[in-house]
Order: C-alpha cells, then sequence, then structure tokens
C-alpha cells in the first residue's frame, strides 16, 4: 500500500521577490511512503517494545525477588532500596515499581490478598496462548481479560494441554559459564533440564521444587539469584515451525494491556 505525502515548507523571504508572471511547475510524481517504508517502521517498532517489555519484566521480577527474601520496607532493606533506585534510573514507571513490591508481599497496591487468574486463548495467527494475572478481584479481571483477547483478534478456547508447568530458576555470573562445569552439580539439586547462555544459566524444575533447587544452586555453584519462578512450557512435540509475517505476528502483553482503557494486572503471556 502507497501512501501519498504532500509536504509545505515554510521558507523565510531573503531580500528579493519573484518576478510577476513567473512559476516553477513540477512534473515529477507525489513522494509515497511505500510499502517497504511502512513495513520496516512496523517491524523496527515490535522490535523496540520487545526490548522495552524484556527489561521492564527483568527489573519488576528483582524487585519481587528482593522483596521475597528480606520484605518490601525500603528503609530497612537496603538492597531493595538500591535496586528500585536503580530501576527508576532504568526509566521503570513508579506505578510497575509499586506493583512489583506488592506482588513481591503477595498482596495488591490496596493491601488485599492477591489471587492468580488464568485464562487460556489463541492469538492471531492460531498462537497458543496463557495469560496469568494477579488480581484481588479474580471475576471482573477474567471479565476484563475476555474483552482484551477479543479485542485484538483472539478466541477464549483450552489451550494447556499443549503446555507442561515447570519451574524455572535463573543464575547469572560475572564470567561464561561451561555447561559439563554445572551439569553435575545442576542434576544433584533436582532440576529436569537446563540452558547456558554464555553468563546465565537457566533451570527447569518440577514446580514443587523450584525455591529450594533455586536456593541450592545459589550456594553451591556461588552464582547470583536472579529469579524463579513457575511458568507454562509449551510441550516439545506441540511446537511447530513459524513463518513470520509482519501483517499477522501475535500481539504482545504490552499491546493486550494497552488494549483497555483501564489497568491490568496481568504478568505473564506465555506463547506456543
Amino acid at each position: 500500500m502507497a501512501v501519498a505525502i504532500r509536504c509545505t515548507l515554510s521558507v523565510p523571504r531573503c531580500g528579493f521577490r519573484q518576478p510577476l508572471g513567473s512559476r516553477h511547475i513540477s512534473s515529477g510524481p507525489i513522494l509515497a511512503s511505500g510499502h517497504n517504508r511502512w513495513s520496516k517502521i512496523k517491524h523496527d517498532k515490535v522490535v523496540v517494545d520487545a526490548v522495552r517489555s524484556k527489561e521492564r519484566a527483568h527489573w519488576a521480577n528483582s524487585i519481587q525477588l528482593v522483596v521475597k527474601k528480606n520484605g518490601g520496607d525500603l528503609n530497612s532493606n537496603a538492597e531493595l532500596s538500591t535496586l528500585v533506585s536503580q530501576a527508576k534510573k532504568a526509566g521503570l514507571p513508579k506505578d510497575l515499581i509499586e506493583r512489583a513490591i506488592a506482588k513481591g508481599k503477595g498482596v495488591s497496591l490496596s493491601g488485599n490478598a492477591l489471587e492468580t487468574v488464568t485464562l487460556e486463548a489463541l492469538l492471531p495467527p492460531s498462537v497458543a496462548t496463557i495469560i496469568e494475572c494477579q488480581t484481588e478481584n479474580k471475576i471482573r479481571t477474567l471479565s476484563d481479560l475476555r474483552v482484551l483477547v477479543k479485542k485484538v483478534g483472539g478466541t477464549i478456547t483450552p489451550t494447556s494441554h499443549l503446555f507442561n508447568r515447570r519451574g524455572r530458576v535463573t543464575l547469572e555470573s560475572a564470567q561464561v559459564i561451561k555447561e559439563d562445569e554445572v551439569m553435575e552439580k545442576v542434576l544433584e539439586a533436582g532440576a529436569l533440564d537446563m540452558e547456558v547462555e554464555a553468563d546465565r544459566l537457566v533451570v527447569y524444575t518440577e514446580p514443587s521444587q523450584t525455591a529450594s533447587v533455586a536456593q541450592s544452586l545459589a550456594a553451591s555453584l556461588e552464582l547470583k539469584l536472579e529469579s524463579y519462578e513457575i511458568v507454562w512450557m509449551a510441550r516439545p512435540e506441540s511446537l511447530v515451525e513459524v513463518v513470520k509475517s509482519e501483517d499477522k505476528s501475535p500481539p504482545t502483553l504490552d499491546e493486550i494491556i494497552s488494549a483497555s482503557d483501564s489497568p491490568t494486572s496481568c504478568s505473564k503471556l506465555t506463547k506456543g
């Protein structure tokens, strides 16, 4: 699709006038942005949004982890105070910081206990999805999620049979991690699988053993515990190769939330 664009420029007078009766006529075509230009802009926006969403999730998870370990009081928890200061400098909004602290305590911003809401859906183009939220009002949040999924072109339908419930532990190192050097201790801790990404170790375990495996590995391997959580993982037999299409890319969690006029407490969007 080509879009015609006309540009009107205001040019300051330079002390002379154009002679009366003379005019300039251009026979060139109107400039068009073109499909390639729009596709590039759209692609760049998707990349930027994905990076921003990942950074926000990283800061939020780090804050929640520190709160779970040492409490949510900024005055008595020096590690939390430092982390919040760093998150602010990195551009994490104040409301997300407050929400992460509350979530680490297991309560809402108003102090009420949080409950987990799970919604299964297919998002365009037919991507199996599980959305998890923590909320103090399950009925209202579930209703809002149904509306949002439909608004982005999705369908509410069972998808959990395409996933496995697993605990995920992420540890960081100042040096490159070698798989053969950590594998034995990972297996001894009770992990099911692991992935090594340069200076990061990701371990998968049974949901009930997530916290114990996280603490055990952080101590035995002397690595920094970045996060640990229970997640939905797509079954290997349910994975298929996806042909990328810029016009039919699945919506991100930020896009789903931004489709609503009211804030949503969604924390995870798992895609198969």
